[in-house]
């Protein structure tokens, strides 16, 4: 490659920041935007702008290599989407790049970008965010998760480098790959100067959590948190910001346990300015999730000076985050426990609210800026 052409870079993975939201989503969007300082960015994702197969954001290309299938059926990640999603990726084979990295979902298409790199005599890279594991796979699909547990070690062990999401996310892969196999850890980062100038909504509320409406984020473990509270005379309130397949079951479960007019349910926070100060306008964030690869929000929450509850559930790996926070509290995965320990920190925080609650000072949080991730990225695909 000769010295005037920039390098061209190949981000695979399925959903893109706006059109669906979720940590994987916010760190495409932000890496894309860095790495494009530096190479020719190319999105390769599915056809989210109707009418559209190629489409320009700011410096960052858009490649639909697939037509727009619905990524969840149910509760549960599409089979289908996953397919087609693949089968789109063999498109890579007429497209130029220098280098090639995918998200880790949904599995299949790592395989089509497996056969891509390798005729292409290029190296594949993925980013992993969490392992699931045989009995987290048997939980999720029953006696097909062996299966599916196969098709993940297969998976795990195609790429020529993995970026793991976290420390822990690295152990795990190793535990698949072998100790020798090239690992990079990467964690996801978040916005700190935004966080920094960010300044408390005025609607306050007592909780707040943050994620996609899915079975294992237990949103409905924090409802009957709220009511274990209230019925015990500390009348919480509670701030919900997220959307997904569980929306009516927990609007219903508010409902019958006659806490609805506690529960700000918000399904139209767009903004990552908005989310800051409606963080900041809350007094405890909780998370009662049991499988959390990093927890993008878990840290926004403490970056915005917050503290945090989350539980101790194995696959919950936001846990190691609260952990290394004084204000943070790690809990048994039960509406009992999680009630005992927002009621602990509200107890220690008193009556008066933060006039101005200000940006959390630890220095570690520094390692979590984007930037940051995306020099570490750029490192491993050589540009």
């Amino acid at each position: 490659m000769s010295r005037d052409k920039r390098p061209v870079v190949a981000l695979v993975t399925d959903g893109i920041y706006p059109y669906f939201r979720g940590g994987k989503e916010l760190r495409y969007h932000e890496m894309a935007r860095r790495l494009a300082q530096r190479a020719d960015v190319h999105v390769c994702t599915m056809k989210w702008r109707p009418g559209l197969s190629t489409w320009r954001d700011g410096n960052v290309n858009f490649r639909a290599v697939s037509g727009l299938h619905d990524m969840y059926s149910g509760e549960r990640r599409s089979f289908r989407e996953a397919f087609f999603f693949a089968f789109g990726c063999l498109r890579l084979l007429g497209f130029r790049f220098d280098a090639l990295e995918a998200d880790q979902f949904p599995y299949f298409h790592i395989f089509a970008l497996r056969l891509v790199a390798w005729l292409k005599r290029k190296r594949l890279t993925v980013t992993w965010h969490e392992v699931w594991g045989r009995e987290y796979w048997c939980e999720y699909l029953g006696a097909a998760g062996n299966l599916a547990w196969i098709f993940e070690w297969l998976a795990i062990r195609a790429p020529d480098h993995l970026i793991a999401a976290s420390p822990q996310t690295a152990d795990r892969l190793r535990a698949v790959t072998g100790p020798r196999a090239p690992i990079s850890v990467v964690p996801n980062g978040i916005d700190l100067d935004g966080i920094r100038h960010s300044y408390p909504d005025a609607a306050r509320v007592d909780l707040i959590t943050v994620g996609r409406m899915l079975p294992h984020k237990n949103f409905d473990m924090l409802l009957d948190s709220v009511a274990l509270l209230r019925d015990a005379g500390l009348p919480v309130t509670c701030r919900i910001i997220g959307d997904g397949p569980q929306r009516t079951a927990l609007h219903q479960q508010a409902r019958e346990l006659g806490i609805e007019d506690a529960v700000d349910f918000r399904h139209d926070v767009w903004e990552q300015k908005e989310l800051y100060a409606l963080m900041k306008a809350a007094r405890v964030a909780v998370f009662p999730t049991t499988r959390e690869g990093f927890g993008i929000a878990v840290l926004e929450a403490i970056a915005c000076g917050v503290p945090v509850v989350t539980t101790s559930a194995p696959d919950n790996l936001a846990r190691h985050l609260v952990a290394r926070t004084a204000a943070g509290v790690v809990c048994d995965p039960s509406a009992e426990e999680i009630a005992a320990a927002i009621r602990g920190v509200l107890e220690t925080q008193g009556n008066d609210w933060p006039a101005d609650r200000p940006a959390a000072q630890e220095d570690w949080l520094a390692e979590h800026g984007w930037d940051y991730a995306a020099d570490q990225v750029a490192q491993v695909l050589g540009i």
